[in-house]
């Protein structure tokens, strides 16, 4: 932004191209004026908590899973949590927001944006959020919240601006210019596309790029489970929840343990059942999975695919793991498969683009992997748990990338 005579100018950030969700122009305009504010503070813990209940209470948000885990995930109880684990971590510390982000959402992800919304609000910073293209329900309910939570607490109303518009690299120009942190959850043609509008010059970045995820399954940990009803329901969450769009989603499942057949036999049995009562199957879906069977079957050796029911799941037995297997990898339901004699054998799919490991068993088992090194895994969790959303993401630790701190020289 230019000087004159000593004073900074804010250009407009005003388009008729722009269609406003949450917030308007004139929010948007003054969002460069916004000063970064204290982390966790009382006010925007309060205010989120208030969406918490406006969405817990909302009949038609119960039908929608991943609505309800961000309610819970955003009330004050959690948050405060949080704040509790920043402050034991920053001890004698003081940070404030760095003042502006520009959140930029994936588009086949219904709930994502709203969670790197939280994150920049809860750091002290206005937020702008380019909110998915597609028009899921999930985003008209929790927008729907946040304002009705704006009509209680008109004061939160400037550090808030949700926005929708087709793909243009002018607008992209002129909200990247206002921003002093610039999220892209895209994955890779996103960030090359929105890294063509500059940030100012001391702007910084923060970028998730294409990523997938895996799932070991100790086969004989998991016949000991007794609610193995509630296990299909877990990894139905992790997976067919997304279509398996989003990068924690697994795609492959490592099997490891002595009885690997009978165990394979009951965890798929009650997934599809699972599948069968609760997943909106699309025709086009079972075409886009031969498709990518008949490439898999091209590109590798040694590939079988298991018969099922149906192409509501599609189950792939592969004879070696390679470092390209992961590149003929799909979604909606279709899963590849591998028996492992040792854990270590699944280390040339562990390169950079891996994002979570998700497992049945103890987590202990993937020690002797880790030990050796490996290039990618920023994650270990319980299946079930892949989508929980943390301020730790990515390997980045998203509280301290969207603040800043201030350093205090002591006199003495």
């Amino acid at each position: 932004m230019p000087k004159l005579g000593g004073a900074v100018t804010h250009m407009q950030l005003s388009s008729n191209k722009i269609q406003y969700l949450v917030g308007n122009e004139d929010i948007l305009n003054d969002m460069p004026r916004c000063s970064g504010t204290p982390l966790f503070s009382e006010d925007r813990i309060a205010f989120l908590n208030l969406v918490s209940k406006i969405l817990l209470a909302d009949k038609e948000s119960r039908q929608y899973p991943d609505v309800i885990t961000f309610a819970f995930w955003c009330r004050k109880g959690s948050m405060e949590k949080e704040r509790e684990r920043f402050k034991h971590s920053e001890e004698s510390q003081v940070r404030l927001g760095r003042g502006v982000v520009f959140h930029i959402a994936p588009s086949n992800v219904a709930v994502n944006y709203a969670y790197s919304f939280v994150t920049g609000f809860i750091t002290g910073n206005a937020n702008i959020v380019r909110l998915p293209s597609k028009d899921f329900p999930q985003v008209n309910l929790i927008n729907k919240a946040i304002n009705s939570a704006l009509e209680e607490m008109p004061e939160m109303a400037p550090y808030i601006c949700f926005v929708r518009y087709e793909r243009l690299k002018e607008i992209n120009d002129m909200l990247s210019s206002a921003a002093d942190v610039r999220v892209i959850w895209g994955g890779d043609r996103t960030i090359q596309e929105i890294r063509k509008s500059e940030l100012k010059p001391r702007g910084t970045e923060i970028t998730f790029a294409d990523r997938y995820s895996l799932c070991v399954i100790d086969s004989d940990a998991y016949l000991q489970k007794e609610h193995k009803e509630r296990i299909a329901e877990e990894f139905y969450n992790d997976t067919y929840l997304t279509d398996q769009n989003a990068c924690t989603s697994p795609r492959i499942i490592l099997w490891t343990g002595k009885e690997r057949k009978r165990a394979k036999e009951e965890f798929w049995s009650a997934l599809y059942k699972m599948v069968e009562k609760k997943y909106a199957y699309q025709p086009i879906q079972g075409v886009n999975k031969l498709t990518s069977l008949c490439l898999l079957a091209v590109g590798q050796e040694d590939i079988h695919r298991i018969k099922t029911k149906d192409n509501l799941l599609v189950r792939v037995q592969v004879g070696k793991l390679t470092e390209e297997l992961m590149d003929y990898r799909d979604n909606s339901g279709y899963f590849l498969e591998y028996d492992m004699e040792r854990i270590e054998e699944m280390r040339p799919l562990c390169n950079e683009r891996v994002q979570t490991v998700s497992y049945i068993g103890k987590p202990e088992m993937l020690y002797p992997l880790l030990e050796k090194g490996v290039r990618g895994i920023d994650r270990i969790v319980p299946v079930g748990k892949t989508m929980d959303f943390d301020f730790v993401w990515d390997g980045y630790d998203l509280v301290e990338r969207l603040s800043r701190k201030i350093f205090f020289c002591d006199a003495t």
